[in-house]
């Protein structure tokens, strides 16, 4: 598990060289790019954190440190929560199963425009915790905003027409039980362990995933 720099620095290699196969079994499906791009953001996500884990430990220097921490957190509270629910909308080759993901991508808009705004007033800040990093926004009505965040990331995948990305969906309603049991500071640190998982899940649906529901891919 990465509960250390280099954790971090063995995890993000693997989730990217997993991302790089996922694009490669594209076979000209042009809408599943963005969804087989997530673990590419995954694994960069992953390297970078180790910048902030070799900061706090000392040998990277602060200004490198600094940049690190603030890519980490844009990464994780403003484009995840967008870029899940959107890349399984545009995945959806109907109408009427992109109507019904629609409102989860909203949300994911809207928790990303607070969670930004929220960091753009500051303060951002990173601390060692027992293996794992401690980031703070700032945030208030954490509790509702982290909520909403699930909702809109792990709603889509939930209601998607493909049968393995709602198998991948309730897998995510796990790891975060899971995890904001284990600890609520280092929730956003310790995802770094399940985004392995996650991105061999999405390097299977490249591979083998078809629609489930009949009756939607039936319409037009």
């Amino acid at each position: 598990m990465c509960f250390s720099p280099e954790g971090d620095l063995v995890g993000g290699l693997v989730v990217t060289a997993i991302g790089i196969d996922a694009c490669k079994h594209l076979s000209r499906r042009s809408n599943h790019l963005l969804f087989a791009a997530l673990p590419l953001v995954l694994g960069i996500h992953q390297l970078d954190e180790s910048l902030v884990w070799w900061w706090l430990e000392g040998p990277v220097p602060a200004s490198i440190g600094r940049v690190a921490m603030w890519i980490y957190v844009v990464i994780a509270m403003v484009v995840v929560p967008v870029l899940v629910p959107l890349s399984i909308w545009k995945l959806e080759p109907t109408s009427r199963r992109r109507w019904i993901i629609a409102p989860f991508l909203g949300l994911g808009i809207g928790v990303a425009i607070v969670l930004l705004i929220t960091m753009l007033h500051g303060p951002v800040s990173v601390r060692l915790g027992v293996h794992h990093l401690a980031y703070s926004i700032g945030l208030q009505n954490g509790i509702l905003v982290v909520g909403l965040y699930v909702l809109a990331t792990c709603g889509a995948l939930l209601c998607s027409g493909y049968r393995d990305i709602v198998i991948f969906g309730v897998a995510n309603v796990i790891a975060v039980v899971v995890l904001a049991r284990l600890t609520a500071d280092g929730f956003t640190s310790l995802w770094c362990f399940y985004a392995a998982i996650a991105a061999g899940f999405i390097s299977l649906h490249m591979r083998l995933g078809r629609p489930h529901r009949a009756m939607p891919y039936a319409l037009s």
